[in-house]
């Protein structure tokens, strides 16, 4: 157990060794994981072309042919919360992007990442990979993004319009943003940035997202393009 030094809490040696561990088997969870998102979508689809290439500024994002499997973790979250994930075909697929709509996006996307602290699934959960609300105030990135959606929808805006997506960031990791599909274009809520960013200028790989017919998710075109990234 931990030390109590001055006050303060340390670490014991053994401590140190199991939280060593620990960070090498999520370096390599994570690792694995990252390496699975760009086989499929190397498998899934060819490199774009030119024609497709020249298409990435486009207003919203490409989607492939065919259904992709959601992640494990926001199947389990569904079954927790199956509300969260329902998806209600009479509502609008995309927002009327009026003044009202955009201050609720900026404020609420600017609001989370100021009020959430970061935490890894493991030390927060106990779990490698857990989608859930960061009712306790910490959270990964798409704990953050779940209490955005839900707080846009409390907000008025349609919950189909407003979906989940994996992604490879900077970095090449698997990230999780939430995209907002307006009458303008999808624009990306990211806890890594307070801007709220038309999809093509995040600098990410889009993967796969929720679907907005069904339950499942469905394959985006641009698996193998990065986009053009701005500064924050």
């Amino acid at each position: 157990m931990p030390w109590i030094v001055r006050g303060k809490y340390e670490r014991s040696p053994a401590a140190e060794s199991n939280a060593a561990s620990r960070g090498e088997l999520v370096w390599l969870l994570r690792t694995v994981a990252i390496t699975t998102l760009l086989l499929l979508a190397l498998v899934h689809g060819s490199h774009a072309s030119a024609a497709e290439t020249r298409h990435l500024d486009a207003t919203w994002i490409p989607v492939a042919d065919g259904s992709a499997q959601p992640t494990v973790a926001w199947s389990e979250f569904c079954e927790r919360s199956p509300g969260e994930c329902a998806v209600d075909p009479a509502e609008p697929a995309t927002i009327q992007l009026d003044e009202r709509a955009w201050n609720a996006i900026t404020a609420i996307n600017k609001r989370v990442n100021a009020t959430v602290s970061p935490r890894e699934d493991m030390d927060h959960w106990g779990a490698i990979d857990r989608w859930d609300y960061p009712d306790d105030g910490y959270g990964d990135c798409e704990d953050y993004q779940l209490l955005k959606r839900r707080l846009l929808v409390e907000a008025g805006l349609p919950r189909r319009a407003l979906r989940m997506v994996v992604v490879l960031d900077e970095l090449g990791q698997g990230h999780a943003v939430l995209a907002a599909r307006t009458d303008r274009g999808d624009f990306i809520l990211d806890n890594k940035r307070d801007a709220v960013l038309p999809w093509h200028q995040t600098g990410y790989v889009y993967i796969k997202s929720e679907g907005d017919m069904s339950l499942a998710w469905v394959w985006l075109r641009n698996q193998v393009v990065v986009t053009s990234a701005v500064d924050r």
